[in-house]
């Protein structure tokens, strides 16, 4: 019997694309052409809707379970789907829409009733694409099946992705504990933000004995995908050290039948993606039963998965485009008090960010230490009192990749910083300093 088995990947067809970015402009580094007569760098890639020949695609992403063998390594015989989620991704809107299916949904599998996902052990993923989209009740497409690509994500492809880019900051926010030794699974986290690497994502994503088992770790696992791709969005990532490591880890730990052409152009053209423009859902259920075949299967709840399904497929708009520079800069430092919480491990850089706020005019509240120092990116927290309040900071430390968060008001600021109980319920803004600060150019730190 296999142990707990895991989406031991993120999930999201996102996280390949901020991948393929990477992949797309280190190729355009190597191989641009270079016109003497003009003196610059020419290339082109052609659009998605051209290269598929369709506005919008549809992809069945599976990550594969693992057991143990008797030497104690790792293996994927006769492999399961630990993961399933399908996406629809819009080229004129630059939508991108999920549904998350979960491995122990009751379905038809091979003609009798069985999990989910049993479907990718009895006939890789063209039975899978097969189950999946039989039993979302999506449409077939041209080519008779559900799906135009798809995705098989091995067993380490979440572990080394995060490996790759130093790490990811995850808000906890409740207690997990959960030991197996036969599986190799320690799993230990408390409230609050918490730097994870590759194998602390792993495991906290492979949680799953509370209230609502899977339902709640898909949740959690969706939660570290938008984490990662805010993370692989960030300016920090363009550089070819980071670039390098990501495509060993598409090379490596992903197979697909994605073209390298589709794969450059989506990436391409998604390079720039709103991520208010990424929904994420699940298919939900009502009730378990048991099978003699497998025992315990969630029964789904199909007028709520009809409705999902029909938004799934349905036309797409895009979101509200972000604030406009004018309105950022209309929001007044002298008005918003700032505590400064030092969460980089380096000594005085809390002290210093606070110096420059406090030139730029900005009441700093307070200055101290974070809950711990390993945080890689520069965190901002901003109650509702000021909107673009978070926003007007960011720009003002010159951190583009910094995380904005939204809080209800002060009393929840105070509550929901990593700092927690040091934080002052009068501050407007929290900013929890992390070693990003460090590659901030002097010039900039201290504006005349």
């Amino acid at each position: 019997m296999k142990h707990d088995r895991l989406a031991y990947v993120l999930g999201a067809i996102l996280i390949l694309f901020g991948l393929l970015t990477g992949a797309v402009a280190f190729t355009m580094v190597r191989s641009h052409t270079y016109n003497p007569v003009v003196g610059i760098v020419n290339y082109f890639v052609p659009s998605p809707e051209s290269v598929f020949g369709k506005e919008r695609i549809f992809v069945l992403l599976m990550g594969l379970d693992y057991d143990y063998n008797n030497l104690d390594e790792p293996t994927s015989k006769d492999s399961r789907t630990d993961k399933i989620e399908v996406y629809a991704v819009d080229f004129p809107s630059k939508v991108v829409k999920s549904i998350a299916v979960p491995r122990d949904m009751d379905a038809i599998v091979n003609g009798q009733e069985d999990k989910i996902n049993d479907a990718y052990h009895y006939g890789g993923p063209k039975n899978t694409d097969a189950v999946v989209g039989g039993f979302l009740g999506m449409p077939k497409i041209d080519t008779g099946g559900y799906f135009d690509r798809y995705l098989t994500f091995r067993i380490n492809t979440t572990k080394d992705l995060i490996n790759a880019i130093g790490g990811v900051d995850v808000p906890v926010t409740e207690t997990l504990n959960y030991d197996d030794t036969w599986g190799h699974l320690h799993i230990h986290f408390t409230p609050g933000l918490t730097h994870m690497d590759g194998d602390k994502a792993v495991s906290y994503m492979r949680f799953r004995h509370d209230a609502c088992s899977d339902p709640c770790r898909i949740k959690r696992q969706q939660a570290v995908e938008r984490i990662t791709m805010e993370k692989l969005k960030s300016d920090k990532f363009n550089d070819l050290t980071h670039i390098a490591q990501l495509i060993d880890v598409l090379h490596r730990d992903v197979d697909t039948n994605l073209t390298s052409d589709e794969m450059k152009s989506v990436a391409w053209a998604f390079r720039d993606m709103n991520l208010a423009d990424v929904h994420q859902t699940q298919v939900p259920y009502l009730t378990d039963k048991e099978l003699s075949c497998c025992g315990d299967v969630l029964v789904a709840d199909q007028t709520g998965m009809a409705k999902i399904v029909a938004d799934f497929v349905g036309p797409y708009v895009a979101a509200t485009p972000p604030p406009s520079a004018d309105a950022i800069a209309a929001v007044k430092p002298s008005e918003l008090r700032v505590d400064v919480r030092n969460g980089s491990g380096v000594p005085g850089l809390g002290a210093k960010l606070a110096a420059v706020l406090r030139k730029d005019g900005y009441v700093i509240n307070s200055v101290g230490n974070a809950d711990n120092f390993d945080y890689d990116t520069t965190q901002i927290r901003a109650t509702a009192k000021t909107p673009l309040a978070g926003e007007r900071v960011r720009n003002d430390i010159h951190l583009a990749q910094a995380t904005v968060t939204p809080l209800p008001d002060p009393a929840s600021a105070a509550t929901a910083v990593a700092s927690g109980k040091t934080a002052t319920a009068l501050a407007d803004v929290t900013v929890v300093v992390g070693r990003d600060y460090l590659n901030v150019p002097a010039e900039t730190e201290a504006p005349k």
